[in-house]
């Protein structure tokens, strides 16, 4: 009876552990829906931080005198500083929750935004966009309240889902800060006011967001990791590390090679998105002549994609899952990305403006949806180390952005359409080790699961429902 009556009190069905077992997008309802819904918008808005300078670039290049390697500079330094910050935010997550430690980051990275507006130096350029990147840290503790909020069954979609809707924040901005940008000129009739006021519209957004956060949202099913903390509740879905478990914690993500292999192959579905998100507005308007609205707009198809194609790749991980198992995660992993990366060297082929388009909205839906199918795995690798995997991981697609930017898009060794063309090849190669992942429990891509029980028993995993 007792149970009855706890079970009660949730809007949504529940499991043993109190996580949600549906997923209702047209609910608010406290405390699964508006985690979730607290944890895409406020993420929304560090993205449409973070990008909202590559639409302008074409106006800011004269004000601040930038050469094409300091625009490519500047591209790297805003994806850079996520390697270090989100492998920072899984423990973080893990030791002060995910409400508190996302709102931090967004609350300490909103300055620089708001600074972009008096800026005035390439290099002040370059530093400010490294500092408003480190706000992109919270994708971590997104993935991580998800899956603190969502059973098994469900967090593939719960992840894709406030995945793929906060990272539309990046094709809003690719629509939106040129929009603003025209609209203050037709006003003041100053280019240099009208782009430094745009830029008070993603700061004061990150600022509010995260404000939400703090005021109406809640770490757990049944509160807040302080609470549980003072309390030492034995019904906490995931219970708080002492000071001396952190690096037991650590030590166990580290030493995981499933997080490894899923960190490399992270970094060739989200890092590319990232690095195409820095480029292809230029692409647009430097390859076939677009003014700077129609390029963003162009643009922004990529980064909208998300809200149907990261939400389509975690429905997909939860299908093959209920369907296959571990082994149907895995395998639709592989041959999304992979599809993904045929999509990316073709773009880098094409001539026309029609065709460039078709292809690069298809390429978006396969590299999107793989980041997706990446985070439908990433909560079964270990329950224990639950934000440190998700952090390597994380971490793993900004270094893929970083390395992307650095080899084919700094300096003038390859043209554009040379460098996209390029990073589809290495898409395909690198998610190939895909294929090495295997679970005891489930198995992987080519063998069925260990009969020993014994395999791996320092992890604590999840079961797959």
């Amino acid at each position: 009876m007792q149970e009855k009556v706890e079970v009660s009190k949730f809007a949504l069905p529940v499991d043993e552990e109190h996580k949600a077992t549906e997923l209702r997008l047209l609910s608010a309802a406290g405390p699964h829906m508006r985690a979730f819904h607290l944890a895409w918008l406020s993420l929304f808005t560090c993205y449409f931080s973070t990008f909202a300078t590559p639409p302008l670039l074409p106006v800011l290049r004269r004000h601040l005198h930038l050469s094409p390697v300091d625009v490519a500079h500047a591209g790297v330094a805003s994806v850079s500083g996520i390697i270090v910050a989100r492998l920072a935010m899984g423990p973080a997550c893990d030791l002060l929750g995910p409400r508190v430690a996302s709102a931090a980051l967004a609350l300490l990275t909103a300055p620089a935004v708001y600074a972009a507006s008096a800026v005035s130096s390439p290099t002040g350029f370059i530093v400010l966009r490294f500092v408003a990147g480190l706000s992109l840290a919270n994708f971590v503790a997104n993935q991580y309240w998800m899956s603190s909020m969502f059973a098994p069954g469900v967090v593939g979609r719960a992840n894709g889902v406030s995945a793929g809707w906060a990272n539309a924040g990046s094709g809003a901005a690719q629509f939106l800060m040129p929009l603003a940008y025209s609209c203050i000129l037709r006003l003041s009739g100053s280019p240099s006011f009208s782009w430094r006021a745009a830029f008070l519209l993603p700061a004061t957004l990150q600022v509010v967001g995260a404000l939400a956060v703090l005021a109406f949202g809640q770490d757990l099913p049944d509160g807040n990791f302080v609470s549980f903390s003072r309390s030492q509740e034995k019904r906490s879905s995931r219970k708080p590390t002492s000071k001396e478990g952190f690096w037991v914690v650590v030590a166990d993500g580290l030493g995981n090679y499933r997080g490894w292999i899923l960190c490399l192959t992270y970094g060739y579905c989200y890092g590319v998105e990232l690095a195409m998100e820095n480029v292809v507005a230029q692409y647009f308007y430097g390859r076939f002549g677009l003014g700077v609205e129609a390029a963003g707009l162009v643009a922004a198809c990529f980064g909208m994609a998300n809200v149907v194609s990261r939400p389509a790749g975690g429905m997909i991980s939860d299908a093959m899952g209920r369907r296959f198992g571990m082994r149907g995660r895995l395998w639709s992993l592989w041959v999304v990305q992979t599809v993904g990366g045929v999509l990316c060297v073709l773009l880098g082929r094409m001539s026309s403006l029609g065709a460039s388009m078709a292809v690069m909205c298809c390429f978006a839906f396969f590299v999107q949806a793989a980041s997706g199918l990446t985070y439908g795995v990433v909560p079964f690798v270990s329950k224990r180390s639950l934000g440190m995997i998700s952090g390597m991981t994380g971490s793993g697609g900004a270094l893929g952005g970083v390395v992307i930017q650095l080899l084919f898009f700094s300096g003038t060794k390859y043209s554009k359409e040379t460098g996209i063309s390029l990073m589809g090849i290495m898409v395909l190669v690198c998610t190939l080790p895909v294929s090495l992942i295997y679970f005891p429990q489930w198995g992987g891509m080519f063998c069925g699961p260990s009969t020993s029980e014994d395999d791996d028993p320092e992890e604590d995993y999840h079961l797959l429902k």
